[in-house]
């Protein structure tokens, strides 16, 4: 007989990249539904409880959590609102030059007189201000818009890329030259490596295959257009597709690109800075 899937199974499996397994520990917490879990995220130390519990759940996974389930954090009544952060600023004082002092030692008498008038003239300030800007926060990257079975596929692909082994190249210990290459098929008639004998090392085949839905995809999701200029970036769909920018393009192009992307909304997988 089927195991029976626990209430709102179907609903919690909508949440990015939610885990079957993670059912069992929110309700081991008193997590029951999805309502719950917005209430609990809705509260910080509900929230680092449930990070706590649940291994695999990043803050990043939580926070798309929270998107999906519409959660809008509570101010509290005694911080308020925090200000925003103000430039800040210093006062830097000028040195005066050696070759200034030289020449008025040499002036004589009345030097030290014509000294604030001078710098009255020219408009010098023995304090200046100097504005520091405060660096912006981390920005959450572009992700692409995928569908249940594309997420499925990705986290699949994951799972086998961990448990594939190493292929190495036939007699690959004997000769130096054959490490670090590229896999090739082992041929020859008395190939034990062609034959699958048991000692010898793994062969590539069908069944360490990635699955077809998510075959040649970037880890975020995006399929890669390789692009050489700003012109290429039109064709690109933002919601499904990301930039690399060619090896063979200069910087100057490569910053028109990212300005471009920018503006168009479309991820560069390989930017400059």
């Amino acid at each position: 007989m089927a195991e029976k899937k626990p209430a709102h199974h179907d609903e919690f499996m909508k949440l990015h990249m939610f885990k079957e397994e993670y059912i069992p520990k929110l309700e081991a917490i008193g997590v029951r539904s999805p309502k719950e879990l917005a209430a609990a995220l809705a509260d910080e130390e509900k929230t680092k409880e449930i990070h706590e519990h649940l291994k695999g759940a990043g803050p990043k996974t939580i926070e798309h959590w929270k998107e999906d389930l519409k959660v809008q954090a509570e101010p509290k009544e005694d911080e308020g609102e925090k200000p925003k952060p103000s430039v800040k600023s210093r006062k830097v004082k000028t040195v005066p030059k050696k070759a200034a002092e030289k020449k008025e030692e040499k002036a004589g008498k009345g030097a030290d007189e014509k000294k604030p008038k001078e710098k009255a003239k020219k408009g010098e300030k023995e304090d200046e201000e100097v504005k520091i800007e405060e660096d912006e926060g981390y920005k959450v990257k572009l992700k692409p818009k995928l569908s249940k079975e594309t997420l499925y596929a990705l986290r699949k692909r994951a799972e086998i890329h961990a448990r594939r082994p190493t292929f190495l190249r036939q007699e690959w210990h004997r000769r130096k030259r054959l490490q670090n290459v590229k896999w090739r098929k082992p041929q020859g008639d008395h190939s034990k490596m062609r034959q699958h004998y048991a000692y010898r090392p793994n062969v590539v085949s069908i069944g360490y295959g990635s699955p077809k839905d998510a075959r040649f995809l970037h880890p975020s999701g995006f399929k890669e257009v390789l692009v050489w200029n700003a012109k290429d970036l039109e064709k690109i769909r933002p919601e499904l597709e990301a930039a690399r920018v060619a090896h063979s393009v200069g910087m100057r192009k490569r910053q028109e690109i990212e300005v471009k992307a920018d503006e168009l909304g479309i991820r560069v997988l390989n930017r400059s800075g």
